[in-house]
């Protein structure tokens, strides 16, 4: 066994960054529409102990498996995003916002009997959230919606360096989905990476490389974690568990747990400031991905991945890393 505090010189690490335009990526999974409705707080209700927020703006963002897309191609990767909507207008907004990234919605199935999964969320022009309201279909996929989904995934991993897994129990990800994924990936040579969600742990036997959080890798190892070592016990339960290869758990302030192969890892935080952890998971499966598709070993892609969530948790919402904020955060 191999104990590891891996360093990337920046040198090499910026070159692999500088390598990310153009690797085509191929991202299943449960894409979601954020709004956000933004507005200013200056008094409680007198109907209810709760804030009167007055309507400044609202914004709308990418996010689940979409914001994974989001990340890759603002690092410079060609996406392909395969995942369902709605024949809603949530879906179309989120049609619109993948097109203005440069992402096709071309891979998006419509199903008149599903509502694209919608996460909205009332916050003050300070950033503070006061409420989120849910609007989901999360039935697995079944019969042609299936079926085009995976036909959708082959067609598109033909000319794809990675294929990501964006789970995030809204029905897109289902056992025939991910059993699908897992035999194309083989077939084409090229490995899968998994945002996990526990109840379908079992769905990923197979794949190359799953990366739980701190939290999911406790409920799923029934262990706590609450040092390195803790986390490479845990590491190695999980991966007995769901029949993957490598697993990386990001733990936080912690920093991050690799385990591959024989080989443990352990990343510390690189964070200055924490503003908003929403989506860096998928800021951290996104370079992960762009990573290994250059070719680089997955200990120094855990190793950008770390830097790329650094820079993200410093940004409110759903948020993406450019390539030049990146290598500013290696080289400084």
């Amino acid at each position: 066994m191999t104990h590891a505090n891996p360093t990337f010189p920046p040198g090499d690490a910026a070159r692999v960054v500088h390598s990310f335009p153009g690797l085509p990526i191929v991202i299943v999974g449960d894409v979601m529409l954020d709004q956000f409705v933004v507005g200013r707080v200056n008094r409680i209700s007198p109907e209810a102990p709760v804030p009167v927020v007055e309507f400044e703006h609202d914004e709308h963002r990418a996010g689940g498996a979409a914001n994974v897309a989001s990340n890759v191609r603002s690092l410079g990767g060609d996406v392909e995003l395969v995942g369902v909507v709605g024949r809603d207008q949530a879906g179309e907004q989120l049609a619109q916002e993948l097109e203005a990234r440069g992402i096709g919605a071309g891979g998006l199935v419509c199903d008149s009997d599903r509502r694209t999964t919608t996460k909205l969320r009332i916050v003050t022009n300070r950033n503070q959230q006061v409420a989120r309201i849910d609007y989901e279909t999360d039935e697995e996929v079944t019969g042609s919606t299936e079926a085009s989904i995976i036909d959708r995934v082959r067609h598109a991993a033909v000319r794809a360096r990675v294929i990501v897994v964006s789970d995030y129990l809204k029905g897109a990800i289902s056992r025939g989905v991910m059993k699908a994924v897992v035999a194309i990936a083989r077939e084409c040579g090229i490995p899968v990476l998994v945002d996990p969600k526990i109840p379908h742990i079992d769905y990923y036997a197979g794949t190359t490389l799953v990366t739980p959080n701190h939290h999911e890798a406790e409920v799923a190892t029934h262990m706590r974690i609450r040092s390195d070592q803790d986390a490479v016990r845990a590491a190695r339960v999980f991966r007995e568990r769901a029949g993957c290869a490598s697993v990386l758990i990001t733990r936080g302030e912690h920093g991050m747990c690799l385990l591959d192969g024989e080989q443990e890892a352990h990343f510390p935080a690189v964070a200055r400031e924490v503003a908003d952890v929403t989506g860096a998971g998928d800021t951290v499966i996104a370079t992960l991905a762009l990573t290994l598709g250059a070719g680089a070993p997955t200990a120094q892609a855990a190793w950008l991945a770390n830097h790329a969530a650094g820079v993200v948790v410093g940004k409110f919402g759903p948020a993406t890393v450019t390539p030049e904020e990146l290598i500013n955060a290696i080289v400084r």
